[in-house]
């Protein structure tokens, strides 16, 4: 049982799966064993997507900085920069004052580009307040899982249902 909650753990610590991911894959091992409990996994998918985003915050933008010109690397680094930087730029577009509830919604509304990374990225590369930044962040990831949870156990039941 241990290893299946690593593995939820690591899918949701990975970039553009995340925990949009990772939830549907809890709710299928939830199906298959009803011993393996939704609420642990959803705490345990949450931790697993927050992990990256202090380093995230603080690292990736020096660390796609420096790559962006290299040879071999150099346009994924660019690839990921500009989208970061067009992601905060939205946001700082659409928000006005309300900059911090936009993150918090841009991570939490669970569309592909959205989740924990970019909009940490965003943060990062639009020089946002590192501890409101968190907080928004976490808040959208709990949002995210919320609603993912909620699609995925009534996706699992419509299933079950027609069975």
């Amino acid at each position: 049982m241990l290893r299946k909650y690593i593995y939820i753990f690591l899918i949701s610590m990975v970039p553009l799966v995340e925990l949009r991911g990772a939830i549907p894959i809890a709710q299928g091992m939830h199906e298959l064993d009803p011993a393996f409990s939704m609420p642990l996994a959803y705490v345990i998918a949450v931790v697993g997507n927050m992990l990256p985003v202090p380093v995230i915050f603080f690292f990736a933008r020096k660390v796609l900085e420096w790559g962006a010109d290299k040879p071999v690397i150099g346009g994924f680094f660019t690839f990921c920069l500009e989208k970061g930087h067009k992601g905060g730029e939205k946001l700082k577009a659409k928000s006005g004052k309300g900059l911090y509830w936009a993150l918090l919604l841009f991570v939490g509304i669970p569309v592909p580009g959205t989740g924990a990374w970019t909009g940490t990225l965003a943060a990062s590369l639009l020089d946002m307040d590192f501890k409101k930044s968190v907080l928004h962040v976490m808040g959208g990831v709990l949002l995210a899982g919320v609603i993912m949870a909620t699609v995925s156990a009534l996706v699992a039941g419509g299933i079950a249902a027609v069975r």
